[in-house]
């Protein structure tokens, strides 16, 4: 990770929703982080959301990406989507356009039980439920390749096609490998659909049979989506590291955040290793529950310790990580997982919490 001058540089897009709510909050407890550790940091705010979009029209304002790009270390995001907007094409423009524009072909989703009461599988602990699923973020059916042939004809045809390259196919699955093992981690899973998909995916079997003899030191595996869909539900403790494509990592994903408590508890980061990175909590803007005070702001800190990750602040992070698990396991949560704490409340707890643990590690 570089650092472009005496202090981190963060971009914040709180978006839409609770995104605007949540995203505060966050800062809120990186700042308080960042004080003690006597880290330089500076937030610039950017007000990109439905919002503009319906006042001025703009979604990513000209030499937005370049300005990212060149001016800021990482980029912490809230949440898009408005029902003023039916299209989402706001959505799509802004957070599509910066993972595709700043080319972020990491995905990574860290599925992580925080709490054993927040699983719905029966008899499994903490203990059992911790892998990371990277997901490739800037190729597959998300690329917006296809078309419509006599649309809105009872003869309609639709298309979507499925794009992968070797250059995407190889880097994400190499990630996959030097993140096992540069954490210590003794297993890998590489995930396709190739016994149906016998082009696209032909093209991930040979990739990750090529670039798992580079690594004889890891366990690594190839299971088909269903079939690891089945697997982690049965016993999710089987796996460290899950890689696989764009649609394929965005639905294991989902699944796993479930088993680990919900969306509300699931970070993520779009990443490209040395470069200006994106990060930002699972959940949606939720616009049905925006504006009431009681949206869950933990999973937009869990975004900001990765992205503390990234910057290689490791006890910051840490930190912010520990507050969480104090938050869940003392019940100074937000309705949603069970509490009665309103957003601020519970984003005033972490930040005195998240500075406490920091001073009593140093």
């Amino acid at each position: 990770m570089r650092n472009r001058g005496p202090a981190a540089r963060i971009a914040v897009i709180p978006g839409d929703g609770i995104g605007a709510e949540v995203t505060p909050q966050a800062v809120k407890v990186l700042k308080a982080v960042t004080l003690a550790a006597r880290r330089p940091i500076e937030f610039v705010e950017f007000d990109w959301g439905a919002d503009k979009y319906l006042r001025e029209g703009v979604t990513l304002p000209p030499g937005a990406v370049e300005m990212l790009s060149d001016e800021f270390d990482a980029i912490l995001f809230g949440a898009l989507g408005d029902p003023r907007v039916p299209s989402n094409q706001h959505a799509a423009d802004i957070l599509l356009g910066l993972r595709f524009k700043l080319d972020l072909y990491v995905n990574a989703r860290p599925v992580e039980l925080l709490a054993d009461r927040f699983t719905p599988l029966r008899d499994r602990t903490e203990k059992d439920i911790r892998f990371m699923v990277f997901r490739e973020n800037t190729e597959g059916l998300y690329v917006g390749v296809g078309g419509f042939f006599k649309k809105g004809t009872a003869d309609e045809i639709a298309v979507q096609e499925d794009v992968n390259s070797r250059k995407g196919v190889e880097r994400i699955i190499r990630y996959a490998f030097e993140y096992a093992r540069r954490n210590g981690l003794k297993r890998v899973c590489m995930s396709d659909k190739s016994n149906a998909m016998t082009f696209a995916h032909d093209l991930w079997q040979r990739v990750f049979k090529e670039v798992r003899t580079e690594y004889t030191d890891i366990d690594s595996r190839h299971l088909y989506i269903d079939t690891l869909a089945m697997e982690v539900v049965r016993d999710p403790s089987q796996f460290d590291v899950i890689v696989t494509c764009n649609l394929f990592g965005d639905i294991i994903s989902d699944l796993g955040a479930q088993l680990a408590g919900g969306l509300g508890l699931a970070p993520s980061g779009n990443i490209h290793p040395g470069k200006t990175s994106l990060f930002e909590p699972v959940h949606g803007s939720a616009p049905n529950i925006a504006g009431k005070g009681i949206a869950n702001p933990l999973g937009s800190v869990l975004a900001s310790a990765m992205m503390l990750d990234f910057l290689e602040w490791r006890k910051e992070a840490d930190a912010l990580r520990g507050a969480v698990r104090a938050a869940l396991r003392e019940n100074c949560v937000t309705p949603d997982l069970g509490g009665n704490k309103r957003t601020e409340e519970v984003g005033d707890w972490l930040a005195k919490k998240a500075e406490s643990l920091h001073t009593t590690r140093s």
